[in-house]
């Protein structure tokens, strides 16, 4: 166990909403002001202490409590993951952590350099180039000329900029911004490092060069604090999480405990109206055959339900309707199943594996794909339609389901086969008429 290098003790912010913007004053009104400006503030304080003291229970129209009462310690080398809705506060946290924002109240005690990716570009001025920015962030992570010097070819090697080292970043793509960004804040060596959804800016290659880094970063015993909405990487790169709710904290433990009680919360709470998706046939590129509709359910018994939540070893079936004349004699419908970081991780189909093919005549085929041998976390199913001729069709994240209970070794579960690395769930198909 590792020493404390964030100290947290009763932190709490509120803003005011609401409020109108004003225009320019004149300078009688300027002077007016700020005579009048101590009474105002004393009267804001006494209204904000009267609803601190009353908790929940008191009411403004105006005030808003974007962290509430939060209190925890953060040990050095870990590698805290941050979740939450929107709105939950994760983002206020990391900016008060960061300097950027004052808090309201509360104490925060930390032991080292902070450097902070919070939005594409922190930082950067737009009139600089990509070589004069980092150095200016250097600067301010106080780090000395020949430190950011001998950090500078890894920086632009890992951004993959170098063409344009030299170009005023204002000139930058959203993901040139966030390359550059992040390969700064990272290797600049600060003790701790705040990450905030950037990398949903970049692609799935870049992110997963980042991820690595990250790893890279707390293996060398920095501290880690990172917030972002993708459960897959939460798990992947974090030790511990915690669970922010309107601004306080619900739960903080082991990330696989944390995001396991924040996944059930959320899905208890899910209008369950996405287990059946109607294509617009203007998003179709070859109208001539192709899927139009595609239905989800659980196979529990003999009965089937509608849901998009599932456990591990549960059977999960799907109903793709087809519209239009294909021009050959048969065709083979194919599902393939990606996690969160867009990877394919099972893939059913029809012909190439079990030789069955359909003929022109069915529009509706019914598969069965199961046991599902898959982590808790969000998948999407793309749909494809193979011909003697080529690919008629594809549907690109047609539907999706989530994976809430994985217990992989528990008693009873059935067998399945590898095929290149991709598993190949077990699966019986049904043409209906």
């Amino acid at each position: 166990m590792g020493k404390p290098i964030i100290k947290i003790n009763n932190l709490s912010k509120c803003y005011r909403i609401g409020t109108k913007e004003k225009g320019y004053k004149t300078f009688r009104e300027a002077i007016i002001d700020g005579v009048c400006a101590p009474f105002r503030n004393f009267k804001q304080l006494q209204r904000l202490t009267r609803f601190n003291n009353n908790g929940d229970n008191a009411r403004s129209n105006d005030i808003i409590w974007a962290l509430k009462d939060i209190s925890c310690e953060i040990d050095e080398g870990e590698v805290l993951g941050i979740i939450g809705k929107n709105g939950a506060g994760k983002s206020t946290l990391l900016k008060i952590l960061s300097r950027i924002t004052e808090p309201t109240g509360g104490i925060i005690e930390i032991n080292g350099r902070v450097s902070s990716l919070l939005e594409v570009g922190t930082g950067f001025h737009p009139e600089l180039t990509g070589r004069e920015n980092i150095f200016l962030n250097g600067a301010i992570l106080g780090m000395r000329k020949q430190e950011i010097k001998d950090k500078f070819d890894e920086i632009v090697s890992f951004a993959e900029i170098e063409k344009f080292l030299d170009t005023p970043v204002k000139r930058y793509s959203s993901g040139m911004y966030v390359r550059l960004a992040f390969a700064v804040a990272a290797h600049l060596e600060p003790e701790v490092l705040l990450v905030d959804e950037v990398l949903a800016v970049g692609d799935i290659a870049f992110q997963k060069k980042c991820l690595g880094k990250m790893k890279d970063v707390a293996r060398g015993g920095r501290t880690v604090l990172f917030v972002s909405h993708n459960m897959g990487a939460i798990r992947s790169l974090c030790n511990n999480a915690i669970w922010l709710d309107n601004g306080r904290i619900i739960k903080k433990g082991t990330t696989d405990e944390v995001v396991r009680d924040y996944e059930e919360c959320q899905l208890k709470h899910l209008d369950e109206l996405s287990y059946i998706v109607e294509r617009n046939p203007e998003d179709v590129k070859h109208k001539s055959f192709y899927f139009s509709r595609v239905e989800i359910l659980k196979r529990k018994g003999k009965e089937d339900k509608n849901t998009t939540i599932f456990k591990y070893n549960d059977k999960l079936v799907l109903i793709a309707n087809f519209t239009g004349e294909l021009a050959g004699d048969r065709f083979s419908p194919e599902f393939h199943i990606y996690n969160e970081l867009g990877q394919l991780v099972s893939i059913v189909v029809s012909g190439a594996y079990h030789d069955k093919y359909f003929n022109k005549k069915v529009k509706k085929v019914r598969v069965e794909i199961g046991p599902l041998f898959l982590t808790s976390g969000e998948y999407r199913i793309t749909l494809k339609i193979m011909t003697d001729s080529g690919r008629a069709d594809t549907w690109e994240n047609a539907i999706g389901f989530s994976i809430i209970e994985c217990r992989p070794f528990k008693r009873g579960h059935n067998s399945y086969t590898i095929n290149e690395g991709v598993c190949v769930l077990q699966q019986s198909f049904f043409e209906i008429e």
